[in-house]
C-alpha cells in the first residue's frame, strides 16, 4: 500500500503510518539529535555525524538546471557506502527528477536568484528526501502515467514507481516534495 502525505519539513513524514514500534521519522528525529546534541532535529546542517551512519544534511542550490547534476553527485558523495548499491541508485534518480521539476515547473526556476533547497535525511530503514522550492501559483505536483511518445512527465511517476512513500506540500511560504527509498 502506498502512503501519501504532505509534510513541511524533513523527518516530519517520514515512517508515519508504520505499524508497531517506533516509527522511522520518531528514530530520524532521535538519530538526528543524538549527533547534533543541543541542536534543532531538522535545522540546516552539514553531515551530521562524520563517519556516523545516519544523520541529516542541507543544501542551497541555485533555481538553474545546473543544479541537478550538483545535487546528485553531493548526494552520492554524502549517501555512497552507507546504503547499498541499489537504494543509492534509486535515490539518486529521484532526487534528480524532483531537483529537475522543482527547477522547470516552480518559481525557483523562473525567477533570477530563486533557490531549491535539498534535505537528505539517512535513517535506519533508508533515505528519505524533502526538495524545498518556492512553489508556484500555476502548477501543483502531480504524478500522472505518461503517454509512450512523450518527452517528459516522468518524474513523479518514477517517485511513485520506486518509492515506497512520497508526497508533497504547499502553502504561501513555497512548496516540497518528498520521498523515502527503503533498504530492500
Amino acid at each position: 500500500m502506498r502512503m501519501r502525505y504532505g509534510v513541511q519539513r524533513p523527518c516530519q513524514g517520514i515512517g508515519k503510518h508504520r505499524e508497531g514500534g517506533e516509527t522511522a521519522g520518531g528514530q530520524c528525529e532521535r538519530f538526528v539529535h543524538l549527533v547534533r546534541p543541543g541542536r534543532e532535529p531538522c535545522d540546516p546542517g552539514v553531515r551530521a555525524s562524520p563517519g556516523g551512519p545516519y544523520g541529516a544534511w542541507r543544501r542551497e542550490l541555485p533555481g538553474a538546471e545546473r543544479s541537478v547534476p550538483a545535487a546528485r553527485e553531493w548526494a552520492r558523495g554524502l549517501l555512497a557506502g552507507q546504503v547499498a548499491a541499489p537504494v543509492l541508485d534509486d535515490v539518486l534518480l529521484l532526487l534528480s527528477e524532483v531537483v529537475t521539476d522543482a527547477v522547470a515547473h516552480s518559481d525557483s526556476g523562473r525567477t533570477a536568484g530563486g533557490r531549491v533547497v535539498v534535505w537528505p535525511v539517512r535513517t535506519p530503514d533508508g533515505v528519505h528526501v524533502e526538495v524545498v522550492d518556492a512553489g508556484s501559483a500555476v502548477s501543483t505536483p502531480a504524478a500522472r502515467v505518461p503517454e509512450a511518445d512523450e518527452d517528459s512527465g516522468r518524474g513523479l511517476w518514477l517517485v511513485d514507481l520506486l518509492s515506497v512513500a512520497w508526497g508533497s506540500h504547499h502553502d504561501a511560504a513555497g512548496g516540497s516534495v518528498w520521498f523515502r527509498v527503503d533498504e530492500r
